[in-house]
């Protein structure tokens, strides 16, 4: 008892995201006496359920870059999809290895919003099971109030206020990198993707013209599913915001150039293939640019917002990198703490 006191003393006095997930894994794991123990959270693509892996027992945060978790989304498996159908708390599996995994429900507002999946619970009596229940329902709880202060009430990604606190993140990853960089590869705790972090800000093409001919509701469905784009298009560790309107910045770990460019284009392409509702094609024009480890929060948004303004008045539909536009004389290495808005 006094083990799991503890366990809820933590979780509640948390009030970030990421320690809070790490916590109640901590907790399952310490309760259940489970192998293994990831969080999987729930997106909606084209009314189909999926799930992407966002935390797990072996790295305690959402921030890992290991390979476990840069997966794709998967599909619910059968046993889950009928818990889901049926409004249920948990649901179970025997593999034909003889593995058992066992499925915690995380609802908010009759919601299904994340589940955490136990590999080989070594106690999985009645008694347990709705000890390992209660603490998700504390969970959802708190993170519900997490949420109201921290997300975007309407695509439900992080909201702009947050975004200073997720900023100085990324510098102190840059700067533990720094510190570690003299140091022998095998000894190095961050990896190697971490040395490089890249800020875009992404701005949907035509918004006003969404709203004018569809009216403000249609014009709401497309932040929705542009929301949900973002979530699939990207990992569980890179910061996801709405700024307001038809403004969206990401945070991005990439080892290299390339990598971030591929990405940022990666997610430019599935924007462009995709069919909105009644609305049709939908583009976004994008700006990045790399953070520097004595970066301010205005500087890089700066640098961004200029490479976008070169995206939106240069054709549209299309990647810029603020950098590149500099070298080549596009641009001119300048900053202004004006935020550039567009209509």
């Amino acid at each position: 008892m006094k083990a799991l006191l503890q366990h809820l003393t933590s979780m509640t006095r948390q009030r970030d995201h990421a320690l809070l997930d790490a916590s109640v894994i901590a907790a399952l794991a310490d309760v259940m006496a489970a192998d293994h123990v990831r969080q999987l959270e729930v997106l909606r693509v084209r009314d189909e359920i999926r799930l992407k892996l966002t935390a797990c027992r072996l790295h305690a945060c959402a921030e890992c870059n290991s390979a476990q978790c840069r997966g794709d989304t998967m599909p619910l498996s059968p046993e889950l999809a009928a818990a889901v159908s049926q409004h249920q708390a948990s649901a179970q599996k025997i593999m034909p290895n003889g593995n058992h995994i066992l499925w915690l429900l995380v609802w908010v507002d009759d919601n299904f919003t994340t589940c955490l999946e136990l590999w080989n619970p070594a106690t999985c009596d009645g008694k347990t099971l709705e000890m390992a229940q209660a603490l998700i329902a504390i969970y959802a709880n708190h993170r519900s109030l997490l949420d109201y202060s921290q997300r975007d009430s309407l695509t439900d990604l992080l909201n702009r206020k947050t975004f200073d606190q997720n900023f100085s993140k990324v510098l102190r990853s840059l700067e533990q990198h720094d510190t570690q960089s003299d140091l022998p590869q095998q000894e190095r705790r961050q990896p190697e993707a971490n040395k490089n972090q890249w800020l875009a800000v992404v701005d949907i093409d035509h918004f006003k013209h969404v709203n004018d001919a569809f009216g403000h509701l249609y014009g709401d469905e497309v932040l929705l599913l542009m929301a949900n784009l973002i979530r699939s298009s990207f990992r569980p560790h890179d910061g996801l915001f709405r700024f307001g309107g038809e403004e969206f910045v990401i945070l991005l770990q990439a080892a290299a150039l390339e990598n971030a460019q591929c990405i940022f284009e990666r997610f430019r392409s599935n924007v462009e293939k995709y069919h909105f509702p009644q609305v049709g094609q939908v583009t976004v024009s994008i700006g990045f640019t790399r953070i520097d480890l004595n970066a301010t929060p205005v500087v890089v948004l700066g640098h961004a917002d200029l490479a976008l303004y070169h995206a939106k008045t240069h054709g549209r539909n299309q990647v810029c990198y603020y950098e590149k536009l500099v070298e080549d004389g596009q641009l001119k290495s300048e900053i202004s703490n004006d935020m550039v808005e567009f209509f």
